[in-house]
């Protein structure tokens, strides 16, 4: 008999497994950290072709020299050109020569023209019909001249564009950066057709970080904020770059967008193609609701918690989100300062009195 009220206790603690404190249900922002995967380009890269067809004479930068921009890189000698520009020079003489003939014709028939009009003056001296035909002479060597000056000028234009080819010889640098790959040798035969570059030229002052960010966490996306970074070949140093660029589009494979930081690397210990870590601070615009981790019950129908509702016990569908310490982001019917379960259970079933009150 004295181990009746013992029984009935222990009874009792099995019938309601769960019997704790409830808590609340918190509203707060979500504000964490996730690491990342991203990947560092160049800024700006080119891989620099021959315009003109000929022979590599000089390579005057090799892998990796840092190069200015508008700085000499490859000189290409190229006689087919040089006899090209050549023979536009002296087409150019040529119609220069034929325009010049063609305004001593029409000088001349305009002198005939003015000295018949000037005798014509005299009645019977000359007749009308050799006064129209100077006057004709006179606009065909207009018309002649007219003709040699615009041969002269197309001629002229075509010298200037055979000459302008001239400065494709000597390949410069478009802008300031580091010759990452040299594909060409003195003595190779280069020209529009070849497929393989002669250099291949990156910016590295000024790189960009790309990090593909998951579709839940692209709505805390920032532009203008600062993200932190490290890389394997520095473990112990942290970088950090300015979120640039957002691609406002989702990958439909991996169902993340590609976000682009600017990063400076002034000391030029980043390189393009590095992976690094990035330390992604996650934000939402609204604040979130959270609950203790052991509230949230999870079956093979549903996850739920459980609410206090007037003393009964009412089943909450939700879905989880983060996490952060024994706490976790959960979305469902839920409203700030309600009373959930602390550590719930499938087997307080609904309706069923709730065991103990918030304290």
């Amino acid at each position: 008999m004295f181990f009746l009220p013992l029984l009935i206790v222990a009874l009792a603690g099995l019938a309601w497994p769960q019997a704790a404190d409830l808590a609340p249900v918190v509203s707060r922002p979500v504000s964490r950290t996730v690491e990342l995967p991203g990947e560092l380009l160049p800024f700006l890269s080119v891989s620099l072709h021959a315009r003109v067809a000929g022979y590599v004479t000089r390579v005057l930068v090799d892998r990796g020299s840092v190069v200015r921009e508008g700085q000499p890189l490859v000189e290409i000698a190229a006689p087919e050109l040089e006899a090209q520009i050549a023979e536009a020079q002296s087409k150019v003489l040529a119609a220069e020569s034929d325009r010049l003939q063609a305004e001593a014709q029409l000088a001349a028939a305009q002198s005939t023209w003015e000295r018949l009009k000037k005798a014509a003056e005299t009645p019977g001296a000359v007749a009308g019909n050799e006064i129209v035909l100077a006057e004709k002479q006179v606009e065909a060597g207009q018309a002649l001249v007219r003709s040699r000056q615009q041969a002269s000028r197309a001629a002229e234009a075509a010298a200037e564009a055979q000459k302008s080819l001239e400065a494709y010889l000597r390949i410069a640098a478009p802008f300031e950066g580091v010759v990452t790959d040299r594909l060409v040798h003195p003595g190779a035969l280069v020209g529009p057709a070849a497929d393989a570059p002669l250099l291949v030229l990156q910016q590295i002052s000024h790189l960009r970080l790309v990090v593909p960010v998951p579709e839940e966490d692209v709505g805390g996306v920032v532009s203008g904020g600062k993200v932190s970074f490290h890389v394997p070949a520095y473990p112990g140093r942290a970088y950090s770059g300015t979120v640039a660029r957002i691609g406002h589009a989702l990958d439909p494979k991996t169902r993340t967008m590609p976000v682009e930081l600017d990063v400076l690397n002034r000391d030029g210990s980043l390189a393009p193609g590095m992976y690094p870590a990035v330390a992604w601070p996650v934000r939402r615009a609204q604040a979130s609701l959270w609950v203790p981790k052991t509230a949230v019950v999870t079956t093979t129908e549903r996850t739920f918690v459980i609410r206090d509702r007037n003393g009964a016990a009412e089943w909450v569908d939700v879905r989880k989100g983060a996490a952060e310490a024994d706490m976790i982001e959960v979305m469902g019917t839920l409203k700030p300062g309600d009373l959930v379960a602390r550590r719930g259970t499938d087997e307080l079933r609904e309706g069923n009195a709730m065991p103990v009150r918030a304290k």
